[in-house]
């Protein structure tokens, strides 16, 4: 018979069970497969009914990296180029570990001085590399979706305030809807925080100057000009099919001169901050109201970590913190600040990536990615048969295959084949996306493994696929 008290002397021994796997796992990364679908069937270990006495922590653990060092997608590895998604830095990687060893409850100073000192400090480090100013409230989240929850979560209370009325507390009920704007580029995870949030993910007014969605400024002027109450503007740095910006700087003047919130979703582009080359992108950002970003897009931390910004901390409190719960303590706790109650210590792995690695080591990173995504744009640029659909501002470069003689008609389906063709063939991953109103690729290159072997690999097995189609 097991239980957890029974095996409690397992504890140890399990945990040198998954560092045993570690150095063959990760020394792998470089070379092996970024989906080996020859191990799929080790998935069917995983089934099976609920065991009656259980089988033991060693047993569990044992057949739990048996199936996962072989079954997994290796998202960590430098080869994964399918959606905007970074690895974990060795330190990033080590401190996680450390977060489940410790496995502090986060969400209030009273339980842990640890998380909640960790937290804060991480907090101030990333405003001072995106260049934020220090007085800016922060929390860290699971996720940018979960950031931009707890962004316009505060545009909504701020915009609810000015109609006299407390939505924390009362709701919308009574209201006007929210008036929120935004150039096309807005994520759909801004949408489902306003879908989230009772304003609606339609609800959103988008002024774009052409089929790529890039925001018409003069248009977006003429909505606010209309509007007899204040709006929420929702700008995004770093849009994924492409890496290109909205310009930060001109929403945040429109922002000023009609008493707009203005949101910035800056789920991986904000880490252009982080380079002195590439700064010029999100220049303006440190007007917004509300900012947000990713840890486990460019930070390259562990999932789940997002962050959000905010100008008025207050506000966040006003929006997450009217608890009426009197046993909580009156320190500055994080679950008064965002979304989350029970928050796992994800303030460690940052900690000990910027202690790690510095100012310096995430410009030098952000500036090879660029670099390599030069370099996969120059290729195809080269290429008679390869067609760049958009400049490379930062990481992410969209092109499709065009080879000559094929009808204009065919092109989308030939270019669902070839991203097909990659994601069932494994060795890389890149998918496909619509822009512009055709099929497309668009590797996003932000993994801190990626080399420029990685990329010329990259490359020689997409033109081996698209050779066979």
């Amino acid at each position: 018979m097991s239980d957890p008290l029974s095996e409690r002397e397992q504890a140890t021994a399990a945990l040198n069970l998954v560092a045993a796997a570690a150095e063959p796992y990760l020394g792998s990364l470089g070379e092996r497969p970024v989906h080996d679908h020859s191990a799929d069937h080790l998935l069917d270990l995983l089934e099976g009914p609920l065991s009656e006495e259980g089988e033991g922590t060693m047993a569990a653990v044992e057949q739990l990296l048996a199936v996962g060092t072989e079954a997994s997608t290796q998202t960590s590895g430098p080869r994964f180029f399918h959606f905007v998604v970074g690895g974990a830095t060795p330190a990033a990687q080590a401190a996680d570990w450390v977060t489940s060893l410790l496995d502090q409850a986060s969400g209030l100073h009273l339980t842990s001085p640890l998380a909640a000192r960790a937290e804060r400090v991480a907090l101030d480090w990333l405003k001072d590399l995106f260049g934020l100013p220090p007085a800016y409230g922060g929390v860290l989240t699971p996720s940018a979706t979960f950031a931009n929850l707890t962004g316009l979560a505060c545009a909504r209370q701020w915009w609810g305030e000015r109609h006299g009325a407390d939505v924390t507390s009362q709701g919308l009920a009574g209201l006007p809807r929210m008036p929120v704007l935004a150039g096309g580029y807005i994520h759909p995870s801004s949408r489902k925080a306003l879908q989230m949030l009772g304003v609606g993910r339609d609800g959103v007014t988008v002024c774009a100057r052409d089929d790529a969605g890039r925001v018409d400024l003069e248009a977006m002027e003429r909505e606010l000009a209309a509007l007899e109450e204040p709006a929420v503007i929702v700008g995004n740095a770093g849009e994924v099919n492409t890496g290109d910006f909205d310009p930060i700087a001109d929403l945040a003047d429109l922002a000023g001169r009609y008493g707009a919130w203005l949101h910035v979703d800056g789920a991986f582009g904000l880490f252009a901050a982080a380079s002195p080359r590439l700064r010029h992108l999100v220049e303006g950002v440190e007007r917004a109201d509300s900012i947000t970003a990713d840890g486990h897009k460019w930070l390259n931390v562990p999932y789940e970590s997002g962050f959000a910004f905010v100008r008025d901390q207050d506000l966040m409190f006003r929006s997450f913190g009217a608890w009426g719960a009197h046993y909580l303590p009156s320190d500055v706790n994080y679950n008064n600040l965002g979304p989350e109650s029970s928050r796992r210590a994800r303030a460690l792995p940052i900690w000990a990536t910027l202690r790690a690695y510095g100012r310096q080591g995430y410009a030098r990173l952000v500036e090879r990615h660029h670099d390599l995504a030069l370099r996969l744009a120059e290729a195809v640029d080269k290429a008679p048969d390869m067609e760049l659909l958009a400049p490379v501002p930062l990481c992410v470069v969209c092109f499709r295959y065009r080879p000559e003689g094929t009808r204009e008609e065919e092109l989308d389906d030939l270019n669902r084949r070839l991203g097909a063709a990659l994601l069932a063939d494994g060795r890389v991953y890149a998918g496909t996306t619509t822009y512009r109103g055709v099929t497309a690729l668009r590797p996003a290159i932000v993994n801190w493994r990626t080399t420029e072997a990685d990329i010329d690999y990259f490359w020689e097995v997409l033109r081996e696929l698209a050779d066979r189609l």
